[in-house]
This record gives C-alpha cells, structure tokens and sequence, in this order.
C-alpha cells in the first residue's frame, strides 16, 4: 500500500454527496457575500450626492420615500445580514470538509496501524517509536490540514476571486483589468518576501528540537548521568543547545519583523497604487465616487483569498513531503503471515522444540546465529549459556517469533512453525527478559494486560512470584501505580511482575531470559522452589549466567559467535577444561 494524492482523491469521490453539498454551499456563500462590498459604496452616490439608482429606488418601491438616515440603516442592516449569512455558511462548508478529512486521515492513520501491528520486529527497531510517533501525529495532521482547510480554502477563493472580477468588470472593465492583471503581481512578490520568513523559523525550529531532544535524553539518562559524576558535562552541553536556540531567536525576531514589515509595505503600495488608479479613473473617466468606494472594498476582499491560494501550493508541498514520510510505514517490511494449518499446542501441556540449520542477520550481512541446530524434549528443562554476543537472546526471541527465520527450519513438535502461525506460537510460548517493559498504569493491568483475570489467580501468581506480601504493603495493593517502565518498582520486582504475567498466561513452553538476574540467590531458590510444580508440566529454556540458575536445567547448549561449540548435561559440560565454567561467568 502507497498513499498518494490519488489515493487520496480516490478516497474523497467516496464523500461524493458531501462533497457536492460542501461545493454547492460554498457557491451560495460566494453569491451572497459579494454584493456586500458594493451596498454602502452605492448610498454615497444615491444619498450623499442626491443621484438616485438602483438601491434608493427598490427601497423607496417597499416602504415609500424616505429620510438619508432610514436608507443607511436599512442598507446597513443588509449589509450585516449578507455578511453574518455568509459567515454561517461558510462555517457549515468548514465543518463537512472538515468532517471528511477527518474521516480520510482516520483511515490512513487506521491502516499505519494495522500495518505497523504486522511489521517485522526487526524493521520496527530500525525506524524507532519516536520516528514512528511523529508520523502519526505530526505528519498524518499536515495531510489532515491540508484536506480539511486548504482544499475548502481554495474552493471559496476561487469562487470569492472569480465574483469579485466580475462585479469589478461590471463597474470599470478598464480599471479592473488593471487590477486583475497587476495584483496576484504585487501578491506575488510580497509573499516572496514573506517566506524567507519561514526559513529563520524553520532554523530556530530546528534548535528547539536539537534542544529538546538532548534535554529529554539528559532527564531520562540522569541516574546514570548522575551515577558517573557528569552532571556538568551533560548540562553544560544543554547550556550551548539553549545558546543555540537564542541565537536562531534573535535572528528570527528582527529578521522575519523586516521581511513581514516589508512584504506588508509592498502589499500596501499595491493597494495604494489601486486606490490612485480608481481616483484617476474618477477624475479623468466616468467612475463615480461610490463605485470608487466599492472599489476599495473589493481590493481588501480580492487580496486575502490570493493570498490563500498562493499559500495553499505551500501547504501541498508541505503535505506531500508529509505523505512521503508516512509512506515510509508502509515500504516497512511485515513479518511473514504463516496459515493456521496445525496446532501442536493445542492438545498438550507441553512441546518439543527442534531447530535445524537456523541462521539469522540483522542486517544480512553480519551473521548473529550460524547453523543452529538443537532439540529440546517434551517437558525438558534446558539452559543455553554463551559470552555476550554470542546470540542467546537473538536465539530466544526467534523461538518466539518475534523474528522470521531467515534460513532453517523450527518445530514445535512436528509441526513447522511455518504451518502453525506465529500468533498461535506467541500465545504458548512466554518469553521472560531480564528488563521487561511495563505500562505505566496499575500492577494489575501489567499483570493482566487488560484482559479480565480472577483476582485469585492474580494474587496466587503474585505469591508464587514471591511478591505477594510486597504488593499487599502497597496502599492500593493491586491498583498501585507503577510509573514509566516501573520506575517506581526494583529491578528484582519488575522481574518478579513478569514472571507472575507469566504464569497467569499458563504457556506450554517458557523461556527464562536471564529473568532473575536482579534477585538475590536466597530469593531466587524460593521463587524456582514456587515454580517447581508450574515448570515441570513445561519445556522450560534459561539463559543465564549464575551456577545457581543453571543448576535448574536437565540440558546445556553452550554458544560461542553464533554457533553452538557444546552440549550435554552440566557434569558432562564441567569436564571439558574449564569452557563450561568460563561461558557462566562475567555477563550481567
């Protein structure tokens, strides 16, 4: 899927009937409004001047002849009349148009969703959640601006423009031949002026998001900041993003009050230049004061809808740099559809796991995992172990299938993971990570993630995850609210709200990647003595470092580079020279 301006037209002709009442208002607005300018300008020549016409004489067929006054107030009263008609109208031509790109950015913002909910993992941490979140809603709302107000902009200035030539040509052809020739001129050049505006802006913009960015990094990362004494290094670096940022402020303050200042003389010249041109036409033609009047009136009205309509090239310009970038969600690759031809979860506890030749890159050229083959039996407690970097955890999450497998094959019983479906897979099969995410919302939501649970078996995973009695000394217990990530929670304990998670999703296999890693020993034997009755229905993987942990499995694979170098059980493991004891120590 691309979206493009004819998507998007192709998503407008699906508001046909709107789109044709919106337009059909938006004549009625121009219809009305345009004689406005011209019924007080009239009175000049037909009171003031004694020279009766078209407005003296309609009035004087209704109610009679009458007084200089009554003429004023009652052309008066239609003058603000036309006016407040066309502001109502105007008004409801806003809302439809409004209402229908609301419901089109909607639609675009409903599939970047349902896309991104299929995107691959790996291209999802390529682009990051930041980037990701400014294209739903900084960029889909310049696409929403522009179909909501340029598009219904356009429309009534053009029709504004086209009316007001018209009325023009009727008064003076000559003078507004002129007018109409010469003043999208002035406009021109006086918006010339105007957008250089836009770049002093545009530079202190970037400022403030240089500073902003490194402002929210410095408060995010303060502990660790903190923690290595560069308080004053990192804030010192802020003082030069702030100096920044004063600079461009200044630069842009005189720099674009001189261009607006100037653009706005040049437009006024123009102005000014009309005015003289009608005195001329009055002194030297037949152009009356009150046409002259009027004039003036249609010049102010004429200049704003240019002026509109030379800003909309900007806003589509704007909005089609906007949908190049929202396009970037959709060129992101999704992760493979597998059909759901077999369950092997279905009718057992428990699963086998068996992976042969499985290679995986993150970016296919740099090799993570090298020809993995392993197979863990029904119920089988294993430990994989391997230095930093040798793949353990890139390992974990393809058994998962947060990742697809790039070459190799993986089943789970007999059944390939390709015939299963990778939704199927995440559903029985847990992962547990050494720092999880959590909401920032209540213990029970991150416990629960929304679904509706017995709050028995929340509080019996919570003693089995051995902080039942540190939430029952909370105040709001369940409902205690954790913070951003947790924050107001240990590391020891976030792992622990994991691992409860966990064992209310009851999965056939679980994978402990080093999940206890923030617990002390002592608090790490009563919580595997807790799960010795869960884990033994299970097939259970533990990536770890601690002999203790270790000691839990039946099995080991040692990794090294990506490959696996060694397995066999921990005695068999603890012989080979040394290479068991060195792949358990010295990673966190």
């Amino acid at each position: 899927m691309k979206y493009s301006f004819k998507k998007i037209l192709d998503e407008l002709l699906k508001y046909k009937k709107e789109f044709v009442v919106a337009n059909i208002i938006a004549v009625i607005a121009v219809l009305v409004s345009t004689p406005a300018p011209l019924l007080m300008p009239l009175l000049v020549d037909e009171v003031l001047l004694k020279k009766p016409g078209f407005l003296t004489e309609h009035i004087d067929k209704l109610f009679g002849h009458q007084e200089a006054y009554v003429y004023i107030l009652i052309v008066l009263f239609m003058t603000i009349f036309l006016r407040s008609l066309f502001f109502g109208l105007t008004v409801w031509h806003d809302y439809i148009f409004s209402k229908i790109s609301k419901n089109i950015t909607y639609k675009i913002r409903k599939d970047m969703l349902s896309h991104l909910s299929k995107l691959s993992l790996n291209e999802y941490e390529a682009l990051g959640s930041g980037k990701i979140s400014s294209l739903f809603l900084v960029d889909v709302a310049t696409v929403e601006t522009f179909l909501g107000m340029s598009i219904s902009k356009l429309i009534v200035s053009i029709l504004t423009v086209i009316g007001v030539a018209v009325v023009l040509l009727l008064i003076n052809w000559k003078l507004a031949l002129f007018i109409l020739l010469v003043n999208p001129f002035v406009v021109i050049v006086s918006k010339k002026f105007a957008r250089k505006v836009s770049l002093y802006k545009k530079e202190e913009n970037r400022t403030f998001e240089a500073f902003s960015e490194a402002l929210s990094e410095t408060l995010d990362l303060f502990w660790q900041i903190r923690a290595s004494n560069q308080e004053k290094n990192f804030i010192k670096r802020l003082f030069v993003k702030s100096d920044d940022i004063k600079k461009a402020g200044i630069a842009f303050a005189y720099k674009s009050d001189a261009a607006l200042r100037f653009s706005f003389l040049l437009f006024l010249s123009g102005f000014e230049l009309f005015r003289a041109a009608s005195i001329f036409t009055v002194a030297y033609g037949n152009l009356s004061i009150g046409l002259m009047l009027a004039i003036f009136g249609y010049l102010w009205v004429m200049m704003g809808p240019i002026q509109e309509i030379l800003n909309i090239q900007y806003s589509y310009h704007n909005a089609k740099r906007a949908l190049n970038r929202i396009n970037q969600i959709f060129q992101m690759q999704k992760e493979p559809h597998y059909p759901h031809l077999k369950n092997p979860f279905k009718e057992s506890k428990t699963n086998s796991i068996t992976l042969k030749n499985v290679s995986f890159s993150y970016d296919d050229e740099n090799p993570v995992l090298k020809d993995i083959n392993m197979h863990i039996k029904k119920g089988q407690n294993v430990a994989i172990v391997g230095a930093s970097g040798s793949g353990k955890t890139t390992l974990a999450q393809i058994m998962v299938g947060f990742y697809p497998l790039q070459r190799g094959e993986l089943f789970y019983d007999e059944a390939n993971i390709k015939e299963i479906g990778l939704d199927i897979v995440r559903e029985n099969v847990f992962l547990v990570l050494q720092n999880p995410m959590l909401f920032n919302d209540t213990i029970r939501f991150n416990l629960t993630l929304g679904k509706d649970v017995d709050e028995k078996a929340i509080w019996k995973a919570l003693k089995i995850a051995q902080l039942e009695e540190v939430v029952k000394s909370l105040d709001k217990k369940l409902d205690t609210r954790v913070g951003k990530n947790g924050v107001r929670l240990s590391g020891g304990q976030r792992q622990r709200i994991s691992i409860a998670r966990m064992i209310l999703q009851n999965p056939n296999v679980i994978i402990l990647d080093e999940s206890t890693s923030a617990l002390d020993i002592h608090t790490e034997e009563s919580l595997f003595r807790a799960l010795k009755e869960i884990l033994k229905e299970k097939t259970v993987i533990i990536i770890a470092h601690r002999l203790s942990t270790i000691k839990q499995a039946d099995y080991i694979y040692m990794l090294e580079d990506g490959r696996v170098i060694e397995e066999g059980t921990k005695e068999e493991l603890i012989k080979i020279e040394g290479k068991f004891a060195k792949h358990i120590g010295g990673e966190k």
